[in-house]
């Protein structure tokens, strides 16, 4: 039974009828009724004596489990008696990756309000429907993420409650903390009490905001980090997903507090800046997209990542050239893993064993996966459906009507193509929406970024369909040169072969555009809707 003040979360939940099937059938997954996630992420830990591991470290800063804890009940506190906020409330939270970024979060979690985080170069148009959807009024901010906050409370009065922080001011939350008792008790939460809402990183339009519970947080904590990453309590774990990310939440800072290891913190971690953090820490695990693994592999040669051991993909597809490059460069196999907001993180992936090029993987303990026609039908092997999944955590949309288009009997729908092997692996095809059908052809449009990004010519690409009266679409590729490459005629020819010498020839983009930069979400996802609006 919740005990939370607010009740909004649990009013604005979508209709039990329309919640996926949630299926906690592994021991690991038998969490108390009554569940407070900080209290297991941060409280157990010196409780059982480990205060004194370090925790998070951030730039030359370091704080050991106790130090991350008194700073979060002196947050707490803050929290609860200057501001008011009571259990239910929704925080909105903005700041980079850092120490005190992280200290807020568990903070707000810790006190039994809800956390929404927010990517930091989010405009005012940006947060303003995250805002009115969840219906904040307290909101902790960096102090240089500022402006855009003060613009959305002109636009929405009823966020009247902002504090910042990070800036050292009189009245920037960390001062004010310092003042206040190291010691808060966490309040005793459901569950199945809302405790953050994380909303979609806007690959295909409007965001819609994802509800998740206590119990959420810690099964993605004891599924994929111990099945599949087999991670340890020794392990440092560094990437670039920013926290507001559910992708960099996870492998950032709940996964290394699960187990009692270390989080390192990059507050703009650019592939070089990234690159030399995990040198002079001694990262030993790597989460970050594929992209920045295809610019890393570039510059990691001049850098000493001996300590580092495994290293993840996730965020977009893997094309397989980004795989072997990273492996010739470092000899580490990437672990792929898909993941969706909708259900916090991955739940289909592989150990470093079990990789195969152009392959995602297998459905991770405690999580099942099938492929569905459009009539709902499960399909065999080697038919390319809808990717269904089932597990511990799913979709639970605030207050919106596109709850019935990703549950669908019981299964979450994630707008992936994929199809499976005969051997059980599943893999990607597109994005359900991003298939091309081009003259009868079905057409995947990463199967031909695969083969344009072995090109030497090409830093970037992105494939979509086009209309076209003859075929009813076009393949469209979208490419960023390397320099020395001119964006002419010829280029365009020389690319165009090299695809047909690769894949199936009838798959080769008909239409090349030459882009400078590519528009993407603040977590790293090609906009590929923006693609197509930009011709």
């Amino acid at each position: 039974m919740t005990t939370t003040v607010d009740p909004f979360a649990r009013e604005h939940l979508p209709p039990l009828a329309l919640w996926p099937e949630l299926i906690f059938d592994l021991p690991e997954l038998q969490y108390p009724a009554e569940l407070n996630c900080v209290a297991e992420l941060l409280d157990a830990h010196a409780a059982r004596g480990d205060g004194d591991r370090v925790a998070i470290i951030d730039g030359e800063r370091s704080l050991t489990y106790a130090e991350l804890l008194s700073l979060t009940n002196q947050m707490a506190n803050v929290l609860v008696s200057k501001l008011g906020i009571a259990p239910g409330n929704r925080v909105l939270l903005r700041g980079f990756n850092s120490a005190i970024f992280a200290a807020t979060w568990l903070a707000v979690v810790k006190i039994g309000a809800i956390a929404v985080a927010t990517m930091p170069l989010l405009r005012a148009r940006d947060l303003l429907p995250v805002v009115e959807k969840a219906k904040v009024r307290f909101a902790l901010c960096d102090h240089r993420l500022t402006d855009e906050l003060a613009a959305v409370t002109t636009e929405h009065p009823a966020l009247d409650s902002v504090l910042r922080f990070g800036g050292g001011g009189p009245l920037d939350l960390e001062v004010l903390a310092a003042a206040q008792p190291t010691t808060f008790d966490t309040f005793r939460t459901a569950a199945d009490d809302t405790c953050l809402i994380a909303f979609t990183s806007g690959t295909t339009g409007q965001p819609k905001g994802t509800m998740h519970f206590h119990r959420d947080v810690l099964a993605i904590c004891d599924l994929f980090p111990r099945s599949t990453l087999r991670a340890t309590r020794d392990d440092r774990f560094i990437g670039s997903p920013p926290l507001a990310f559910t992708f960099g939440l996870g492998a950032l800072l709940l996964f290394p507090l699960r187990l009692g290891a270390t989080a390192i913190l990059v507050e703009k971690p650019s592939p070089d800046v990234l690159l030399r953090a995990m040198a002079e820490h001694r990262a030993t695990i790597c989460s970050t997209s594929p992209t920045a693994y295809r610019a890393m592999a570039g510059l990691a040669k001049g850098f000493d990542l001996t300590a580092l051991r495994k290293c993840v993909s996730a965020g977009e597809a893997l094309p397989a050239g980004t795989r072997a490059a990273w492996k010739q460069a470092t000899g580490i196999e990437l672990i792929d893993g898909i993941g969706a907001t909708e259900l916090l993180h991955i739940f289909l992936s592989h150990t470093e064993e079990e990789a195969r090029p152009g392959a995602t993987g297998k459905p991770i303990p405690g999580y099942q996966c099938v492929i569905l026609d459009d009539e709902g039908r499960e399909l065999g092997p080697g038919l390319v459906g809808r990717l269904a999944v089932k597990g511990p955590t799913g979709c639970r949309y605030l207050d919106d009507d596109r709850q019935a288009l990703y549950v669908e009997n019981g299964w979450n729908l994630t707008g992936d193509a994929y199809l499976r092997d005969d051997d059980g692996y599943f893999h990607y095809q597109a994005r359900t929406d991003d298939m091309i059908i081009s003259a009868g052809y079905n057409i995947a449009g990463p199967e031909i970024e695969s083969a344009l990004l072995t090109h030497e010519a090409v830093a970037e690409c992105g494939v979509v369909g086009l209309p076209d009266e003859e075929r009813g679409q076009i393949v469209a590729a979208f490419v960023v040169l390397r320099p020395g490459y001119a964006p002419d005629a010829s280029t365009t020819r020389l690319l165009q072969d090299h695809v047909k010498q690769t894949i199936a020839p009838y798959k080769y983009p008909r239409r090349i555009i030459f882009k400078e930069a590519f528009p993407r979400t603040e977590s790293g996802k090609l906009q590929r809707f923006k693609l197509r609006e930009s011709l």
